[in-house]
């Protein structure tokens, strides 16, 4: 629970060797969800990687002020858990979180799986600024967001099929068409376009037949889960490891299309265009652009909402026949 007053720590107070051993004290002394102010004359921010190489993840780390005179920090010990939530889980929990992820180049659909400091460790990143940056959505009120993580799955899966599904079939052909012309006539300056082009008709190839099997296989085994836990009966015909093998296969391929999204988004540097671009080339880059958004929408909403229920389901639904 929160504390009622502010905990407050003047560090400039303090003699130099006593500042750190006096903020780790009053640390240690917080119980889960509390907080400790500390007020210094600098950024303080080596303190916060000694305290994440002594501590872990185990608080969080705002600023209040940041200069010139003054730098106020918030430090709140984590209510326990907290530190486990993954890129996938904060982008469920409010997808708008997902546009800090896009703007520092952390997957949060095919890598939802890391946590915000385990992504930043990778790519070399300061997680005080993304983790800072994330804190103020939180501050801000939402303007009615999509409750995908309240669906019920089998209206999250019809919705994936209706609304990502269509829009890959739709636009496929332009883009496939756009990529072939503009080869053809900037090829010989951007040879690049010749290894875009390859990756956009491998793109096609490999969502037409991944949706196929979603649309024939997966979701209608999701879909008779659902009834199963009504307690009708349910037409499931895998055991619980083989589900989860299934799942894992299908996020698989969620990978291997976006490494061959994140491939083109490299080749294009970051779709922009050379200076020679006619109208052809200016509307590729814009359907690829457009594409990989709706394609990290649509892999989130599988990868870190669908499949997860559906698994937690499945297993209840076998712990429900092993008990009958």
């Amino acid at each position: 629970m929160e504390t009622t007053l502010e905990n407050i720590l003047n560090v400039t107070l303090l003699e130099p060797q006593q500042k750190h051993p006096t903020i780790f004290n009053r640390f240690n002394e917080l119980k889960e969800g509390e907080s400790l102010i500390i007020h210094n004359d600098h950024d303080p921010k080596p303190l916060y990687y000694q305290l994440l190489g002594q501590k872990g993840n185990i608080f969080t780390w705002e600023y209040l002020e940041e200069g010139p005179a003054w730098w106020k920090i918030r430090i709140r010990k984590r209510v326990s858990g907290e530190n486990e939530e993954t890129l996938g889980a904060l982008a469920a929990k409010d997808l708008r979180k997902a546009e800090v992820f896009k703007k520092y180049g952390l997957d949060f659909c095919c890598g939802g799986k890391k946590t915000v400091q385990e992504a930043c460790a990778e790519k070399g990143l300061d997680l005080t600024k993304v983790e800072q940056e994330l804190q103020q959505i939180d501050k801000v009120p939402s303007s009615r967001p999509m409750p995908y993580d309240e669906w019920e799955l089998d209206f999250l899966s019809d919705y994936i099929v209706n609304v990502h599904h269509r829009y890959v079939r739709k636009n496929l052909p332009d883009l496939t068409a756009y990529a072939e012309k503009v080869m053809e006539v900037h090829g010989e300056r951007h040879p690049e376009l010749v290894e875009i082009k390859n990756l956009v008709k491998d793109v096609g190839a490999d969502m037409l037949a991944h949706m196929e099997k979603e649309e024939q296989r997966l979701f209608p085994l999701i879909n008779s889960m659902i009834k199963g836990s009504k307690e009708t009966p349910s037409q499931k015909t895998l055991s619980s490891k083989e589900f989860q093998n299934f799942i894992t296969h299908h996020e698989a391929e969620h990978l291997s299309v976006g490494n061959e999204m994140d491939d083109i988004r490299k080749l294009t540097n970051n779709y922009t265009l050379p200076e020679d671009a006619c109208a052809s080339y200016t509307l590729l880059y814009r359907l690829l652009d457009e594409f990989e958004e709706d394609l990290h929408l649509h892999i989130h909403l599988e990868n870190n909402i669908l499949f997860p229920k559906a698994i937690k389901l499945e297993i209840q639904l076998q712990q429900s026949d092993e008990t009958h």
